[in-house]
């Protein structure tokens, strides 16, 4: 294995209580750290160059087993319950601790990087890992320092990722063997018995959830985001499936970041300086940038190769529909330099609704837009997931709700209150069905998809007239450059109106019922943005 940046076993290692590793491999290259990998065993080069590895049985983030230390700056503050899930600090010292006797006389990965593109906000991370493909990914997915600042480099956070240590939960306090834990008051992220790479990430993004909208003020979202020829930006929420990523790649704009983003008083700045992509069925037709971007220091996840080649098979899901692919965001054309770009002029909620309810776009009130984004609507259709034969409703608050420490209310008005200080337009774009749900209608076109964007991003949608729709209240244009007027208004796709009344009411419910959970926190604005049952259907 090569020595290189290899150093002793110095004070910064000790103060995290690994001063018994066997030796400890800083801030590696990237072929480094492939190289070790398969010297390992632990993975293989793809066709393109790309590092190929199995995160073992865990192929998915485990929301049950994500935890929160509870102390005295988490004990009121934090939203408790089934997703931000409560762990006692003596717990936490205890199975740390045990973490660090596991990891002795082991060698680990040490990196230095860091989160948050905007200075005012950088938070320094020193990433720890038992392997070094996990490395790799935090060197792919964080912000990189220059060898200037790492010589310099004073870690504001520590993560510590030992996916071969497996827990005892009846000694560690844990639900089963693997483990992701924040312990805010020691600045620690401790991930066990899980290789999968996404806990690292969105460890770090819930950490920053908590952090900037509770003590700076700064609205943390996730979120795609671009700008524009003229600097204008523009932002896009939704839930896999919904084309955040597609939508948000656009030759003419260039691309800020592509899911983690945090909103001050006058920018807009990326969390990351990566990529973490699906790669489940991926063409260079249909995905270009990604496509392209697979190629020597990316790290592919539980993909297969095709039969007696080293070709990634993309449409094999044997082992996950979950396959990934990591890459730095400068491996994809047409970056925002630096990350970052003025408060946006245009948010975008993008929602798949397979029931065919919801118009193609439509523009929010700062109200609407808030009970929107606690809602986080969109629908799951068959072939999805296993045991979905019919499309049924997926509600995620804030477009994030497993990765969000604070009160969904708490984003939503923080998201209200940025709207009206900047005059920010929030449009809900359906990029599901129309003239019927799934089944009997048919899938939008994301020609007319990207159309509609264009028109708004572009003002084309300012002095137009609009109809109400009747059920949601939404705003709903009636002309839109270079889309067929006739599909502006739902109903009007549907051949059996009557069934169209039945079947938005039927989602007005479960958006009504979704939304009991966060009624008692919700101000009168919000409540107003509520949809509100037919009277004739």
């Amino acid at each position: 294995m090569t020595e290189f940046g290899l150093k002793a076993k110095d004070a910064s290692i000790a103060s995290l209580g690994l001063g018994n590793v066997s030796a400890a491999f800083w801030n590696l290259e990237p072929a480094q750290l492939i190289e070790d990998t398969i010297l390992r065993g632990e993975g293989a080069l793809s066709s393109t160059g790309a590092l190929a590895v199995d995160t073992g049985e865990f192929t998915g983030r485990s929301p049950k087993d994500r935890f929160i230390v509870m102390d005295e700056i988490t004990k009121d503050a934090v939203w408790w319950g089934d997703i931000n899930i409560k762990f006692d600090a003596d717990k936490f010292d205890s199975l740390y601790n045990r973490v660090a006797a596991y990891l002795a006389n082991r060698e680990v990965y040490v990196r230095d990087a860091y989160a948050c593109a905007s200075d005012k906000y950088k938070m320094n991370l020193r990433v720890v890992t038992e392997f070094p493909w996990s490395n790799l990914f935090a060197s792919n997915m964080f912000l990189r320092p220059t060898e200037e600042e790492i010589m310099n480099f004073d870690p504001e956070w520590s993560i510590i990722c030992a996916p071969g240590f497996m827990a005892d939960p009846e000694i560690d306090g844990t639900r089963q063997h693997n483990f992701a834990i924040m312990n805010f008051s020691k600045k620690i992220l401790l991930i066990g018995g899980t290789g999968y790479t996404g806990e690292i990430k969105k460890g770090v993004f819930s950490a920053l959830n908590f952090i900037l909208p509770h003590q700076k003020n700064v609205l943390s979202m996730h979120c795609s985001a671009n700008v524009g020829k003229d600097g204008d930006t523009a932002v896009f929420f939704g839930l896999s499936g919904t084309g955040k990523t597609t939508l948000s790649s656009d030759p003419n704009r260039r691309l800020i970041g592509d899911d983690e983003h945090g909103w001050d008083d006058d920018s807009v700045f990326n969390f990351e300086g990566g990529c973490y992509a699906k790669c489940i069925d991926l063409t260079r037709e249909n995905e270009p940038q990604i496509f392209d971007a697979i190629k020597f220091g990316a790290l592919l996840e539980n993909i297969n190769f095709e039969d007696g080649t080293s070709a990634v098979d993309f449409k094999d899901s044997e082992k996950t529909e979950n396959t990934r692919v990591s890459y730095p965001i400068h491996y994809i054309d047409n970056i925002q330099e630096g990350s970052q770009g003025p408060a946006p002029k245009n948010i975008f909620f993008l929602t798949c609704d397979a029931y065919g309810v919801l118009p193609p776009i439509s523009k929010l009130t700062p109200g609407q837009a808030m009970y929107h984004f606690i809602s986080g609507y969109t629908a799951k259709v068959a072939g999805t997931e296993a045991g979905i034969t019919e499309p049924t409703t997926a509600f995620s608050a804030c477009f994030g709700a497993p990765f969000m420490p604070l009160h969904p209310t708490k984003y939503a008005e923080m998201l209200g209150n940025k709207m009206r200080e900047n005059d920010v337009k929030v449009w809900l774009i359906n990029t599901g069905w129309s003239g019927g749900a799934y089944g009997t209608g048919k899938r939008l076109s994301l020609k007319y998809t990207r159309a509609m964007i264009t028109a708004a991003l572009e003002g084309e949608l300012n002095n137009v007239n609009y109809q109400t729709h009747e059920v949601f209240g939404l705003a709903m244009p009636t002309e839109c450059p270079n889309v067929p007027q006739e599909i502006l208004s739902p109903k009007n796709t549907w051949t059996d109106k009557d069934a169209y009344d039945k079947k938005a009411n039927t989602l007005a419910e479960a958006f009504t019922k979704n939304f009991t959970k966060y009624a008692d926190y919700a101000n009168e604005e919000i409540m107003a943005g509520s949809p509100k049952a037919a009277t004739n259907a």
